[in-house]
């Protein structure tokens, strides 16, 4: 396919952006990388395919509001400038901006105006909802967006459902994709046994990691309530919760009064902050099992990411998540928002031949994850969908 395709990628999520990017580019497709400071990468650069246009630039934090304000409006401007000139037939949008409202609806209108194709990778149907806050104008927007790309990728089967049944999107008009591997995070020569060393765990310690933003519809209060059950039954057991809240701090101070009334701070290490890039290796070499016991979501990077490092996983029941785990083979599966059964799933792993195999187990996880969520089956769906979108054009 010999087109070119505009990657509106919001500024940020750089073990997706990147990777899309660079899959495509492999396809044969020319790349507009629409990034910022965060997405600047060497590899990136120097592909011929791609050109990187850092028109987010810094989106760093720690700044006053009146700069965040004014760096946002200088963003926009220059979005808008570049779609004006753009010669990219199809302008996919891989996360909105900083101004939803104005995304869902002026931002559409105004590139349909000038001709464009538009795609959109939708990661949550509808966040609002799943964080309790949904609402007319929300809805409304999402629809009005909905309505106005041409085509869009979903994760999950349950997430193109949702779309159709929730929205009334057409099915033709949706492309389920896999979750591609993160290829982003750095996997050197640094050993099981010297991670667990730097995180102070002995040999003989059974290791389960908690990993991500720290957020309700995470349901870490459940593993939490789950551990009095599971020391009981397990010798050596560890817990490590690696991760910053975002947006709920009441809900992790609530977590670490639970802590703290269980007496558990002697079995578990937090690390309850941001971690980089460089550091991410560290947790998931040193543990034995990745835990997410969601309580509400569609699909999740952190799972992938876990399966790039080879490590089993215990899950909820919640959405389209059990899709991905093979049970006994790649890890389990149990009842969503309840420690019982979360500590019984915990148990039957370290019970498991996964759990007493794992060295040779990790190889077969980490196949089976490049062959089901590969990059070039990603760019294979989307490149079909591209020359779909110009057809019908």
């Amino acid at each position: 396919m010999h087109t070119k395709v505009a990657l509106l990628t919001g500024g940020g999520d750089r073990p997706y952006a990147l990777g899309l990017a660079s899959c495509l580019a492999a396809a044969g497709v020319a790349v507009d990388f629409i990034g910022s400071d965060e997405l600047d990468d060497p590899e990136l650069r120097r592909n011929p395919r791609i050109r990187f246009l850092n028109l987010r630039g810094d989106m760093r934090p720690d700044v006053p509001m009146v700069r965040k304000t004014l760096r946002v409006l200088a963003y926009y401007c220059r979005l808008v400038a570049y779609a004006v000139v753009s010669d990219a037939k199809i302008f996919h949008i891989l996360w909105n901006n900083k101004f939803e409202l104005f995304d869902r609806t002026v931002l559409m209108l105004f590139y349909r105006l000038l001709g464009k194709r538009i795609a959109l990778t939708v990661h949550n149907v509808n966040i609002r909802k799943r964080d309790g806050k949904d609402g007319v104008v929300n809805r409304s927007s999402l629809g009005i967006q909905y309505r106005l790309v041409h085509h869009l990728f979903a994760h999950t089967e349950q997430m193109k459902h949702e779309l159709q049944s929730d929205f009334g999107v057409p099915p033709d008009k949706i492309s389920v994709i896999p979750f591609g591997i993160n290829s982003t995070v750095p996997d050197t020569s640094l050993t099981g046994a010297e991670a667990r060393q730097r995180l102070g765990f002995g040999a003989g310690d059974r290791v389960m990691l908690f990993f991500g933003n720290i957020a309700p519809y995470k349901g870490v209060e459940h593993l939490v309530e789950a551990m009095p059950q599971v020391v009981s039954s397990i010798s050596g057991i560890r817990l490590v919760i690696a991760g910053r809240p975002k947006g709920h701090a009441d809900y992790w101070a609530g977590i670490e009064r639970r802590i703290e009334a269980l007496e558990l701070r002697g079995r578990i290490l937090e690390r309850i902050e941001y971690v980089p890039d460089a550091d991410t290796e560290l947790y998931f070499k040193a543990s034995d099992v990745l835990v997410l016991p969601y309580t509400h979501v569609f699909q999740s990077g952190v799972l992938f990411l876990g399966y790039g490092f080879g490590i089993p996983v215990i899950v909820s029941d919640v959405a389209s998540m059990k899709e991905d785990v093979v049970e006994g083979q790649t890890g389990f599966v149990c009842a969503p928002s309840d420690p019982s059964a979360l500590a019984v799933a915990i148990e039957r792993y370290f019970a498991s031949d996964l759990y007493r195999d794992r060295d040779s187990k990790r190889q077969e996880i980490r196949r089976f994850a490049n062959e089901r969520h590969s990059w070039a089956k990603v760019a294979s769906i989307t490149v079909s969908a591209y020359a779909a979108m110009l057809g019908a054009g």
